[in-house]
């Protein structure tokens, strides 16, 4: 990048860091293209000492707003092939469960994830226009949050306040139980087809800032939904290794498993370029990890606690 251009962008960053350190703390986001427009130091994720998520969890779905069934599935079948067991998780190529059992290197050796209720609220009982306290309402809302982790999706044309602005989504843990003493873990990701593919379905959007590249062709042709992926992957990790706040993140800026490794999904990566992928011969579409089913996906890099290192499957 030249110096002219370093220049036009470095105010974008700033602004980048402000907004980010402004979130609320315990509340970690989540968007792909906020890229380093510069090489930054070594990121390293202190270990807080907090309570993780470990062993059996489960992932009960809210979709929020209208989603296809054939959408739905792209979800469900991400969900269930992340702990998959070896002998149905083989295919021809890097699985998703070995993209997740990285977090098993973290502290308590990880969790184990299973696909649980999945809930339609395709009237938005909330209406079309979400602040962050209306998607903890939906959480709480939704129920059977023992051992579980609640995931709310929104459809593309459901606002939800600051997405887009620097959220692709977020992961926090709200209180329940009679004396609010129990805590529980939540989600959102919204689907960012029509509001900003740029951002939070990137690289299968064409960036609106940043290094310009064309955008690659999405494994299951649904660019929002691939974007969903990406955020939910990425959240998901961040939930079970730092849940309250108090597990494993880097200062006030509350880098995360995922989020450490913000724009890099292949060897390779810099700022405006994925990484080297794999491509599917058929549909030419990029991708770097295979599910059940045969199912694809391209998935964030994770914070390797062995090596202090990204990790990518390919």
């Amino acid at each position: 990048m030249d110096e002219s251009r370093r220049a036009s962008f470095l105010p974008l960053l700033c602004l980048f860091f402000l907004l980010l350190a402004a979130a609320a703390p315990g509340c970690a986001a989540y968007n792909p293209r906020m890229l380093f427009l510069v090489k930054p130091d070594p990121i390293v994720l202190q270990d807080h000492h907090g309570s993780l998520l470990t062993g059996n969890l489960t992932v009960n779905i809210l979709y929020y707003g209208r989603f296809a069934p054939a959408q739905r599935a792209i979800v469900a079948d991400f969900v269930r092939s992340v702990s998959a067991p070896t002998t149905r998780a083989a295919q021809a190529g890097p699985s998703v469960a070995s993209w997740w059992r990285v977090t098993s290197l973290y502290r308590g050796g990880g969790a184990r994830l299973r696909l649980g209720r999945q809930l339609l609220d395709e009237r938005m009982s909330l209406g079309r226009s979400l602040s962050l306290e209306n998607v903890t309402a939906l959480a709480k809302a939704a129920g059977h949050h023992r051992g579980a982790i609640t995931a709310v999706l929104t459809a593309p044309d459901v606002l939800v306040d600051p997405f887009c602005m620097f959220r692709c989504g977020v992961h926090d843990h709200a209180s329940a139980g009679a004396h609010g003493r129990a805590r529980y873990t939540y989600l959102w990701a919204g689907n960012p087809a029509k509001q900003c593919p740029g951002q939070c379905a990137w690289p299968f959007a064409r960036p609106v800032y940043g290094p310009p590249m064309p955008p690659l062709v999405s494994p299951s042709g649904d660019v929002g939904m691939d974007g969903v992926v990406i955020s939910l992957a990425a959240l998901l990790a961040g939930t079970v290794t730092n849940p309250y706040g108090e597990g494993y993140y880097q200062g006030d800026l509350g880098m995360e498993a995922a989020t450490a490794c913000t724009g890099i999904f292949g060897s390779g990566a810099y700022p405006g370029y994925p990484g080297t992928l794999l491509k599917d011969p058929a549909t030419g579409a990029s991708y770097n990890a295979v599910g059940l089913g045969g199912r694809k996906y391209l998935l964030p890099a994770l914070w390797d606690p062995t090596t202090s290192k990204c990790r990518t499957l390919v």
